[in-house]
């Protein structure tokens, strides 16, 4: 079990009544990994599932967790971090001012110790609490006065880019540069210097950012594109990448278990993801008038896998579309995005994404100039209104819990093909 500190012990309590599950005892594995997701994107920080097992007492684990998952685990509770939050709590267990018995002892100037170190320590965490809120005042920046630029060096996985910058008008060492909205792909950089390169393990669409201390000065897209397709299982640190050859046939791609296992990577209890990408293969494409389309089937179903969680992803140069899958009986862990909104299957019904995976499901999304229609098998699922700015689809990636194949894949525009495969 966790060594459990007390502070630890109602941090857990703080997020399992803001998550409102129930008793943590009856969670099951799904849900720390829907626990995870929902970390994910509230603190831009990924704890696993398995680290968060640990933390819940689900796992035998002889030590306590690090800092940066005390901090998560704080700020997801609703907290700064994991410091403000132990503050917060010794201002509330400080105990009533004690009663001082009378004593027939003539002691005139004795002085009450216990009260005066109360006193000491609520004063020095006041002060504390003072030096924190001052310290996170930042005056306004001028951001004209620094400069930011990147330069991808190829065309595929992993890519290394040269960001070149200029925060030599900061008045504070606190300069960063962030390869994304993730907080945690963040990095100290010296001011004063012009250069900083950084290696992005997954193509996409990023925004990267670089701040003065907690301020934005400058950020622009930065597009990591693919050559080709590109497989791969989901590992820390570093992604399995396969060779196109292991996942890539002349009618579908598909990556069998057997695969995964001649990587040395484990099935089971923590399933791996399997995930396909194309990226910056093909002219942008207008969500005001596109059609896609595709066929997929998740091949694995055994012991943790049962869900059998899949996803289609439109990479695009805003919020990305998603269209998720599952087994029926699965549906409430399912969230879809629309290109605006995260939209969660415990408060929406998305039924109609959980699906038999017995044969080929075909899955598509298009648009009419208003709204976004998602189609299971030919059937309406779901709709939303298109974003209200313009936003363009610059990739398409696959995931899968487990495995998966995928076949008939299309992109249309205005009616005309931008591409097909398989």
């Amino acid at each position: 079990m966790v060594s459990d500190s007390t502070d630890l012990l109602r941090c857990k309590q703080l997020i399992e009544r803001k998550l409102d599950w129930g008793a943590s005892e009856s969670w099951t594995s799904v849900d720390f990994e829907n626990l995870q997701q929902r970390i994910l994107d509230e603190t831009g920080v990924s704890l696993s599932a398995s680290t968060l097992r640990r933390i819940w007492g689900r796992v035998d684990y002889q030590h306590l967790p690090s800092n940066t998952t005390l901090n998560t685990l704080a700020q997801f509770a609703g907290y700064p971090d994991w410091r403000t939050f132990i503050k917060s709590q010794v201002l509330s267990d400080l105990p009533p001012t004690p009663v001082e018995r009378l004593t027939r002892e003539p002691v005139k100037h004795a002085i009450n110790w216990v009260r005066l170190s109360w006193i000491a320590g609520l004063f020095i965490t006041i002060v504390l609490i003072g030096i924190v809120a001052f310290d996170q005042k930042q005056p306004h920046l001028n951001t004209n006065q620094y400069s930011f630029s990147s330069k991808p060096l190829t065309h595929s996985i992993p890519n290394s880019v040269i960001f070149t910058y200029n925060a030599s008008a900061s008045p504070t060492d606190s300069v960063y540069i962030q390869q994304s909205w993730n907080p945690r792909l963040r990095a100290l950089v010296d001011k004063d210097s012009q250069t900083y390169t950084s290696i992005y393990y997954e193509p996409g669409y990023y925004r990267a950012k670089l701040l003065v201390g907690k301020q934005i000065v400058k950020e622009h897209p930065l597009l990591i594109p693919t050559n080709g397709w590109l497989g791969t299982i989901a590992t820390k640190p570093v992604p399995v990448y396969m060779k196109p050859d292991e996942f890539i046939g002349p009618t579908m791609m598909r990556l069998p278990v057997a695969g995964i296992q001649q990587k040395n990577v484990p099935l089971q209890p923590e399933v791996p993801l399997v995930k396909y990408f194309n990226v910056g293969n093909f002219d942008p494409v207008p969500l005001a008038d596109f059609s896609f389309s595709s066929d997929v089937k998740n091949e694995y179903g055994e012991g943790a896998a049962a869900c059998q969680q899949t996803w289609i992803e439109l990479i695009t140069d805003d919020m990305p579309i998603t269209i998720p899958l599952c087994t029926k009986g699965c549906v409430s862990e399912l969230t879809l995005l629309d290109g605006s909104h995260m939209i969660s299957g415990k408060k929406t019904d998305l039924s109609r994404f959980g699906v038999d995976y017995a044969n080929w499901i075909n899955v598509s999304c298009k648009s009419d100039g208003h709204k976004l229609y998602y189609h299971i098998n030919g059937e309406l699922a779901y709709e939303a209104a298109l974003p209200k700015k313009k936003v363009t689809i610059v990739g398409i990636a696959y995931g899968f819990r487990g495995t998966g194949a995928v076949r008939n894949i299309n992109l249309q525009a205005n009616d005309k093909q931008v591409f097909h495969a398989f």
